[in-house]
């Protein structure tokens, strides 16, 4: 019985081929499926739940949402007015291109979707216009791109020294003239002035104080220390004494809060959890220094789960967690939302677990996990406005007097990556620089032997190791100061690089999109119309062949919804044209096959092999067809930005999947029927003139 059963597997004869084949496509269709109606899904699965009196409670599909271009749910546009006084008229255009470019790399880089950046001149004015689709607030969206990291390298230019007498005085009264005009502000707004103009006068963050002090909406993620700030705030409230911040006082004004909803679903709202986790990592997992087998990692980790209770998680973390950055505060780490944390670990903590509740044996690339959820809740955002005024601290004294330029700065970093410190589990940011970088780095590292190289970012000291030796290679890190949030930020704007010309923002505005969900269903509808004609005319034209190829455009269509979200293709109106463009072709190349097939079998060809003849003889057509269509669309992807580009790509991977659907599975639906039935209703099934059979 076994060997029957290798050989079928192994050996399998024609019909076996079929059938497995087959299996294939349909074990294919149904995780695309879970894919794609993942929302359908779980509404049954929570209605089985709630019948069963939560007895049987199955689990959650993790649901992918859709990514959707501007026009379907709107963004920020904004236009900029790029500097040309400094350049030649003759490069003026190209200056311009390469400022639409880095912007495209950095919305690229902060994962934008449907991104439309493009250039326009007219007479000596040189504009950018950027849209960037789903981002609500101006502010996020005007410091993601207009912001320049200034990256430098210092060395030692005089020895470190304490300040003087007439240093501590100067630093003691410009922070108490300092101190007194936050008062003399924050009593203003005490008693009902209005608080933008009173931030216009008062207020040294010259990034807000044009605007009245507005930091647009403030979240846990862009904004930690003042989110901490204003979340007990009620709104249109301000902080009734002054906030005394790093660097300066602030003045804090909560003019709204909301729960933040699901882009693709308003109903749905967006939650973030508080936990804590014990990590068993074992040798070959990523970042782990232990010598413990998988095997070993595991077994260790099931007796902790035997032992670990609520009261005892933290003592149990501090014993045996090798995750060294919160293993000594009992595992914590704090409030999270679903894009922190690893794919595995999300999905647990966010869909399978209630608070309280610690789960079971959980495997990420870090090794396995115990995660205690402590708390859950819905995720919000603050519109804030602030005043801020600055003091002095000693480093400022210092900094004037003790570092010295070098010629190594942000134009020689090649990469940026994000590592792990193996030694304390901090994030750090890694620098690599290219082959002149290297070599300044080289000669900086051989001079200061014994000393502190200093690493700047706009102007503020961020790290000063002192070096051991000659660091050749060219690569150096910036660690000890963030998050690892933080530092993917600083990776990104560091590899996004610096614009050409400087740029002035001249126009900014929200884009609704409501014309976009206009369209889309009106586009749904066409396109549903579409297609129940272009069934009903394959299915009377030539009957039972129509039918299968019905089955088969069902497929291509659920594929290549997979791939829209497998591969974050954003959806737009003219992607979804290059979609509904791209089924005619898929129908085409059916519709070559079965004539094929009809003049085999008008030719007394045996049905098997008129089959395969039909697709054999109509493939040389329909490739080259659809090879052109697709070399248009190359061109189109590589010239073109925005929609234009949206439709080359969704157009491209349609005639991709619709060659898959329409000679693979069409034909594999086809050889499924071949047999005794088929032959003798063959007229009628097909469609054939009795007279020409």
């Amino acid at each position: 019985m076994l060997k029957k059963v290798l050989k079928a597997i192994f050996n399998p004869s024609e019909t076996g081929k079929i059938r497995m084949f087959f299996v294939f496509i349909l074990i294919l269709v149904i995780s695309a499926g879970l894919m794609n109606f993942g929302n359908y899904i779980n509404q049954g699965i929570d209605y089985l739940n709630n019948k069963t009196g939560n007895k049987i409670t199955l689990p959650h599909i993790k649901e992918k949402k859709f990514m959707l271009g501007l026009d379907l749910q709107g963004g920020t546009h904004l236009v900029y007015q790029a500097d040309m006084s400094l350049i030649e008229n003759s490069d003026r255009a190209n200056s311009l291109a390469g400022v639409r470019d880095v912007i495209e790399k950095r919305v690229n880089a902060f994962g934008i979707s449907e991104s439309v950046v493009q250039t326009n001149i007219s007479g000596d004015n040189y504009q950018l216009i950027v849209e960037l689709a789903g981002v609500r607030d101006s502010s996020e969206a005007i410091k993601m791109i207009g912001e320049t990291p200034i990256l430098e390298f210092k060395e030692v230019g005089a020895e470190s020294r304490e300040l003087t007498d007439e240093e501590v005085m100067e630093m003691a009264t410009y922070n108490t003239k300092a101190k007194q005009k936050a008062q003399e502000a924050l009593d203003k707004v005490l008693v009902g002035e209005d608080f933008a103009t009173i931030a216009k006068e008062y207020s040294e963050d010259k990034n807000s104080s044009d605007s009245g002090g507005d930091l647009g909406l403030i979240t846990r993620e862009n904004n930690e220390p003042l989110f901490e700030v204003v979340k007990d705030l009620e709104v249109g409230k301000t902080n009734t004494e002054l906030i005394q911040a790093l660097n300066g006082f602030e003045i804090i004004l909560l003019e709204d809060k909301k729960t933040i909803t699901n882009s693709f679903d308003e109903s749905k709202k967006e939650k973030e959890v508080e936990a804590s986790h014990i990590l068993i990592c074992y040798k070959d997992s990523e970042g782990c220094s232990t010598e413990l087998t998988k095997e070993e990692a595991l077994a260790k980790i099931k007796e902790i789960k035997e032992e670990a209770t609520q009261k005892n998680f933290a003592d149990l973390a501090k014993k045996y967690s090798n995750d060294t950055s919160n293993a000594s505060t009992g595992g914590e780490l704090g409030w999270f939302d679903r894009d922190v944390m690893v794919t595995p670990f999300t999905d647990t903590v966010f869909d399978n677990q209630k608070v309280g509740e610690i789960s079971y044996v959980v495997e990420t690339k870090f090794g396995y996990h115990l995660i205690l959820k402590t708390n859950e809740r819905e995720k919000q955002e603050y519109k804030v406005k602030h005043i801020f005024v600055a003091t002095k601290s000693k480093e400022d004294y210092l900094n004037q007097q003790q570092w010295k330029n070098t010629e190594l700065t942000g134009k020689y970093l090649k990469k940026a990556i994000v590592s792990i410190n193996q030694t304390d589990g901090t994030p750090q940011v890694s620098l690599n620089f290219d082959e002149e970088g290297s070599k300044l780095f080289e000669q900086i590292t051989e001079r200061n032997v014994g000393k502190q190289v200093a690493i700047f970012l706009d102007g503020y000291i961020i790290s000063a190791p002192t070096v051991n030796s000659k660091i050749t290679g060219g690569q150096a890190v910036i660690s000890g100061k963030f998050n690892i949030e933080e530092a993917k930020l600083l990776s990104v704007r560091l590899n996004a690089g610096a614009l050409p010309v400087p740029i002035e923002l001249v126009n900014q505005q929200v884009i609704g999109a409501s014309l976009g969900q206009k369209s889309l269903e009106t586009s749904f509808k066409a396109g549903l119309i579409g297609l129940a004609f272009i069934a009903l005319f394959m299915i009377i034209y030539y009957r039972f062949l129509g039918f299968l190829s019905v089955l088969s455009l069902i497929i291509y269509g659920i594929l290549v919804l997979t791939f829209f979200k497998l591969f974050n293709i954003a959806l737009s109106l003219s992607g979804i044209a290059g979609f509904i463009l791209s089924i005619g072709m898929a129908v085409d190349a059916n519709v070559l096959i079965f004539e094929r097939l009809k003049e085999e079998l008008k030719d007394q060809v045996p049905l098997n092999i008129a089959i395969e003849n039909s697709f054999l003889r109509a493939w040389p057509s329909i490739r080259d067809g659809n090879l052109s269509t697709l070399i248009t669309c190359f061109v189109l992807m590589q010239i073109s930005t925005g929609l234009v580009k949206g439709f080359a790509i969704t157009l491209a991977l349609g005639i991709i999947i619709s060659m898959f659907s329409a000679i693979i599975v069409t034909k594999n639906f086809i050889q499924m029927f071949v047999g005794d039935f088929l032959e003798k209703h063959l007229c009628f099934l097909i469609g054939l003139n009795k007279s020409k059979k």
